[in-house]
């Protein structure tokens, strides 16, 4: 009996001491951290992991429309799927629009809508030439979206949603119908023929316009919102770009001394620039025509990702997102996702 005691005894201590050296080490800084290293030798770098609670990822797609290649926005949304932003936001161009009656026209928009909803994150809308030239295709933006141009704060972050075709209704109607004269030309001779057009000559068709009470309205919603830790402005043409432009500064005075960044498309080419110390990007395509001759003319998504630390900007080429078997999603890996003017 003794000596099954002592037996008995050893074998307790050998559980206790067993799952003494089991128990996992918590690093008093980084729950989510756990390890059973003892020592102070360890093979990694650090413990500052890039988790921080204020963090988040929202991603970007550009013109889909202007001669829409078909099944390209389809990949994407799938590739979105993939990345999970928290939300997905855009530059305009969603659908052709065009000479078309009342009921062709909200088709289109049925077929964008049904696409954009298969997106895991909400999609917000931004409207571009296609999307807003002419009287009704503005008035049915408004009946089934409702503001053109409007805001939104996301983890106090603010998005500047602009109307960059904020025209007076008959002058709006006067660039619907030469803009149609155009694309008859285009249809024959290329997009490079549009640009000896009458609507080609516009300055409304290269930098667009912000209307003065659009300005006051943005104006106001930053002097509103000075606690936002960064501003997001969000259009199609590039605003500041007009020879007479007066509104679009208003607004940029109204963000001076606060950090921001300005996303446009329209030219369905990449660019980089600074103005007044900040990013101004025009992006690419997400299945718009390429630009036939200009650098960066690519299929692309862009992954914005906010921290206390600013802004990280990465974009990522469709062709180069595939999924785990190695291939592009659905047929992704059938469609020319680069410079397909050749």
């Amino acid at each position: 009996m003794q000596l099954f005691g002592r037996i008995t005894i050893s074998i307790i201590i050998v559980i206790v001491i067993g799952a003494c050296a089991a128990k996992p080490v918590i690093e008093p800084d980084q729950q989510l951290f756990v390890h059973d290293f003892k020592d102070t030798e360890v093979p990694w770098t650090h413990t500052d992991f890039d988790n921080n609670e204020g963090k988040f990822t929202f991603a970007l797609f550009s013109d889909l429309t202007g001669g829409e290649r078909d099944g390209v926005f389809d990949v994407a949304v799938e590739q979105l799927r993939l990345l999970r932003p928290e939300l997905i936001v855009n530059v305009g161009d969603l659908i052709e629009g065009g000479d078309f009656d009342r009921e062709q026209l909200n088709r289109q928009w049925d077929m964008f809508d049904e696409r954009a909803n298969r997106a895991r994150a909400p999609v917000f809308y931004i409207g571009g030439n296609h999307d807003l030239t002419g009287v009704e295709l503005r008035q049915i933006w408004d009946e089934r979206y409702g503001k053109k141009y409007y805001y939104f704060i996301y983890r106090n972050v603010l998005f500047l949603v602009l109307d960059t075709e904020d025209n007076p209704p008959d002058f709006q109607q006067y660039i619907h119908n030469v803009r149609l004269q155009a694309i008859e030309v285009v249809k024959t001779q290329g997009w490079e023929a549009a640009e000896a057009t009458e609507y080609g000559q516009l300055e409304e068709r290269k930098s667009g316009r912000i209307g003065s009470a659009q300005a006051s309205y943005f104006r106001q919603v930053i002097e509103k919102h000075p606690e936002v830790s960064w501003t997001f402005v969000l259009m199609h043409k590039p605003a500041w770009e007009r020879p007479d432009e007066e509104n679009f500064s208003i607004i940029e005075e109204a963000l001076n001394g606060r950090p921001y960044t300005v996303f446009h498309g329209h030219v369905h080419a990449y660019q980089y620039e600074q103005r007044y110390g900040r990013d101004y990007i025009r992006l690419g395509t997400t299945g718009g025509s390429h630009a036939p001759g200009r650098p960066m003319s690519i299929d692309h998504v862009t992954l914005v990702t906010v921290s206390e630390d600013g802004v990280d900007i990465a974009n990522l080429r469709m062709s180069g997102i595939f999924d785990k078997t190695g291939t592009v999603p659905i047929y992704g890996d059938d469609i020319c996702l680069e410079d397909c003017s050749n």
